[in-house]
């Protein structure tokens, strides 16, 4: 009696025990699940959505020449929106683009649509005969020329103009609607000069 007493004392410490590690095994799923859930997945959300956004709304550039000086400083950093609709781009804008002769990005601002008629008689603009106000150059030269935007093409000058590589000086002095990328929209650096840009 008592031999069957300790075997029934027995399987029931085993039945306990196993009841007790089963619950262990359970938490710890629950606890593998509930990590999951309110870590992993929000973490993996926000990195794809911050991937999307970066792939089609807006990008990050630095600018590493004095072309733009005053109004964009070397190593200023931007937040940029995407350009669908090209037909919304106004003079005066400052664009992101892909130069195809230097094969890289370039920030200028833009100051012929298609079909404009640009003339710079001793570094002053007109854009269709009428003088463009550009208050935002300061550094100005002697330039001139004479250039007529085809359909489809964009032409664009630095602020700092006698130290800007732009359409004056490029072999193709245009740029295709397909190579503009974005418009300048808030300088996040330096913090000194946080804010939206013009």
């Amino acid at each position: 009696m008592i031999r069957n007493d300790n075997k029934v004392l027995n399987s029931k410490k085993i039945t306990i025990n196993n009841s007790r590690k089963n619950t262990k095994v359970r938490i710890a799923k629950k606890n593998n699940m509930n990590f999951f859930k309110e870590w992993i997945i929000p973490v993996i959300s926000a990195i794809a959505v911050a991937l999307l956004v970066n792939k089609f709304l807006f990008f990050n550039v630095y600018v590493p020449t004095p072309s733009m000086v005053p109004t964009i400083n070397i190593n200023d950093k931007f937040i940029v929106t995407k350009v669908y609709n090209k037909e919304n781009l106004k003079v005066g804008d400052i664009i992101v683009f892909h130069s195809n002769e230097f094969n890289e990005r370039l920030v200028k601002r833009l100051i012929g649509l298609p079909g404009d008629k640009i003339d710079i008689k001793e570094g002053v603009v007109f854009r269709n005969g009428e003088k463009l106000n550009e208050d935002y150059v300061k550094n100005k030269d002697a330039f001139n020329g004479t250039y007529e935007v085809p359909q489809g093409k964009y032409f664009f000058l630095g602020d700092n103009r006698p130290d800007s590589a732009d359409s004056r000086l490029w072999k193709n002095p245009y740029v295709d609607a397909a190579d503009i990328e974005g418009k300048v929209q808030f300088r996040y650096y330096p913090l000194k000069d946080l804010g939206t840009v013009k």
